[in-house]
């Protein structure tokens, strides 16, 4: 099925950047990345049908809080956040942010900038119980192995970008059985055919692909191109890629009342 016009699907962007300089950046690995604002996404993203997304903490902005407030409070309450926060946070702040939009952890364990990986099932499990977070994995899936009876335990977790390598599919795959949810982001970022990786891990679980723009696409070999959602629609049957485009994320995120 080849469909023309992509507005017609409802899209929640589970996972985009927004870099502004009124805010702190850090360097990360040498890398400083271009302004992305707020203005700047709903400009790029005015031609989807935009049902919300996830604003998602990079490296470049560690442990910071305060461009991802203002991000939430710009854009709306169908959208939420992904943060970076140091295992040391009080529960008082966990709540405060819940109650700005935020929804997730992340460890970014292939680009830093996150707390410790050691800290992922006793941080996954204190925010779970606190305010329902889950936790979000920017990691390659060949360093999925050792973390695979850890993340099984967790009670919510994603996988950045499709787990970025081939070698690390059959790991991903595996877990994805188990519940992990995967996000069919960053095409231009992985090894591996797109389209029979997308099939593929709706077969594991249908419920575990959540599309995102990964806009602006900081360092990738490929930036996001609107062609990368057209692929969704292009390989999937209608009812799985509308799970995929925005019904997967909106549970996932918890703002199926929104």
């Amino acid at each position: 099925m080849y469909v023309r016009d992509l507005a017609l699907f409802p899209v929640f962007d589970s996972h985009f950047h927004i870099i502004d300089r009124r805010f702190p950046l850090v360097e990360n690995q040498g890398f400083l990345p271009d302004d992305f604002t707020c203005r700047d996404y709903l400009e790029r993203s005015a031609g989807m049908n935009l049902a919300g997304g996830a604003i998602v903490s990079g490296s470049f902005q560690a442990l910071d809080q305060t461009y991802l407030e203002d991000a939430l409070a710009t854009l709306g309450p169908r959208f939420v956040g992904v943060t970076q926060l140091p295992a040391s946070v009080s529960d008082e702040e966990v709540l405060r942010l819940d109650r700005l939009g935020v929804r997730a952890v992340r460890f970014n364990i292939k680009r830093g900038g996150s707390e410790n990986v050691e800290h992922l099932e006793t941080m996954a499990r204190r925010v779970h119980e606190l305010a329902g977070w889950h936790v979000e994995l920017y990691v390659d899936s060949r360093e999925l192995a050792p973390l695979k009876s850890t993340l099984t335990r967790l009670p919510a977790v994603s996988i950045d970008h499709l787990g970025l390598s081939r070698e690390g599919l059959p790991t991903l795959l595996a877990l994805t059985e188990r519940g992990v949810r995967v996000k069919a982001t960053g095409f231009g970022r992985v090894d591996f055919d797109v389209p029979a990786a997308l099939r593929d891990f709706c077969s594991a679980n249908p419920d575990a692909l959540m599309f995102g723009t990964d806009l602006p696409s900081t360092r990738a070999p490929r930036p996001y191109s609107d062609d990368d959602l057209r692929l969704v629609v292009d390989t999937l049957p209608p009812e799985l890629a509308q799970k995929v485009l925005c019904q997967n994320a909106l549970s996932f995120y918890r703002q199926n009342d929104i």
